[in-house]
């Protein structure tokens, strides 16, 4: 930069005092912490009551945790004057307000490093706590009530919205209390091209009733704009989006048809095993030894796993377990095929082989029929409707349990929405533009 020019070190210039009203000093910098002595720059000595000259009485110290630099927790000693009003005799102290709100502990540049770190950067809370120099409570406490005040109740966070994802969601493993949540996700983003999938509520409980009451809450003319609601195979959220969104279209999303096909692929095969062998699956037994590679597409398929295949179906008596992949295969490639209106033709015609004459061997099957026969007009929506799959849903509900797994397990289920949403709402890109 040779043509760069350079000002005089300012300590307040550099630690971003200047928008807190606060200037620096001095320093106190120590290899595990530092402390920046600041005044207050608005000398605030006229009385606010009657309007008097104020003298000045005492100083007290206010003390505030900022952003840390150089990862050093950085703490603000604020000399605070105190005034008394030579009229009426009332006393006050200069106004710190820009600094930090009233009885705060962490400034508002520092509550904003915070809330990047844990919004942008996936710092956790214990990781924001040392960062400040305060206790993990201190922290986690201010922290979500600035992201619940700046970005979560923001009411043009609901926006826009026009497809939406339903399913549910486990929060916690344990055995004590409702351990599913229903979690609601944005997905006009992936239908239009325009971005990823956002996080916009989550509840607690799993029911038709969670979700029919989560909708009824929101205003008639936020459900009066929702085009589609892509869910799974349960059937309460259909009928809570059919009674709360009747002009809305439900679509059965892939990942969940799939996963029906799937399913009953893995019974058959258990079945059969059982019946040949007597017990379940053990290593070296053809049934066992490609319960993976069933589940793998047939145009991804190895030549290693094309000829594991070939050999486990010569058995005569593995042909129900063929029959059985042979569909699943068929469903696949209805989603995979790049023009939708063959792809929708393929999956009319397996839904209507499934209905119709399937062997009473084939038990899976015939159930797997009865399933897709029920819920036709959603599977076969989702062909009209492209960019409505709950594909992303499931991956935001991956980002959430790397969310569990790092903060080490929620005992709270306020806090874990709170956190959720600020992980997985879909806050980055404008969280800098919210604070200026």
């Amino acid at each position: 930069m040779p043509n760069a020019t350079f000002d005089a070190p300012d300590l307040t210039t550099f630690c971003r005092l200047d928008e807190l009203g606060l200037r620096a000093v001095g320093q106190q910098v120590r290899t595990e912490y530092v402390v920046l002595e600041c005044r207050v720059n608005d000398p605030d000595d006229w009385c606010h009551g009657c309007g008097s000259p104020g003298v000045p009485r005492d100083t007290v110290k206010r003390r505030l945790a900022h952003e840390p630099f150089g990862w050093r927790p950085t703490t603000l000693l604020v000399r605070v004057r105190r005034y008394r009003c030579t009229g009426c005799g009332r006393t006050w102290r200069q106004d710190t307000s820009k600094a930090a709100e009233p009885r705060a502990k962490i400034s508002r540049q520092g509550l904003r490093w915070a809330l990047e770190g844990i919004v942008i950067n996936h710092l956790t809370v214990n990781r924001i706590a040392a960062g400040l120099g305060v206790s993990w409570h201190t922290a986690n406490s201010a922290v979500l009530a600035e992201g619940k005040r700046v970005l979560i109740d923001d009411p043009a966070r609901f926006d826009g919205v026009r497809v939406i994802g339903v399913d549910e969601h486990v929060w916690r493993h344990t055995r004590r209390g409702d351990k599913y949540v229903t979690v609601i996700i944005d997905l006009t983003p992936i239908r239009d091209g325009t971005g990823s999938a956002r996080l916009l509520d989550m509840v607690e409980g799993r029911s038709k009733q969670v979700f029919k009451q989560w909708l009824g809450d929101r205003p008639q003319q936020w459900r009066d704009g929702i085009e589609v609601v892509a869910m799974d195979g349960f059937t309460g959220f259909k009928t809570a989006a059919a009674e709360e969104l009747p002009d809305a279209a439900p679509v059965m999303d892939p990942f969940h048809v799939v996963r029906l096909a799937g399913d009953a692929l893995d019974r058959c095969r258990q079945r059969v095993q059982q019946q040949i062998h007597g017990h379940r699956g053990r290593a070296g037994e053809p049934l066992y030894k490609s319960r993976r590679t069933l589940h793998t597409g047939a145009g991804l398929l190895t030549e290693k796993q094309t000829a594991r295949l070939t050999d486990l179906f010569t058995d005569d008596r593995h042909v129900e377990v063929e029959a059985t992949w042979g569909i699943y295969q068929r469903m696949i490639s209805a989603y995979r095929e790049p023009d939708r209106k063959a792809g929708k033709k393929i999956m009319q015609a397996v839904i209507h082989a499934l209905s119709r004459s399937v062997p009473a061997v084939l038990t899976e099957l015939i159930t797997l029929g009865r399933t897709l026969k029920r819920r036709a007009t959603d599977i076969l929506a989702f062909f009209d409707r492209p960019g409505t799959s709950n594909g992303p849903t499931e991956a935001i509900n991956g980002r959430l349990e790397h969310l569990r797994g790092s903060a080490l397990g929620f005992r709270n289920l306020t806090n874990y929405i709170a956190r959720s949403l600020l992980e997985a709402g879909g806050f980055r890109p404008g969280l800098h533009s919210r604070f200026r």
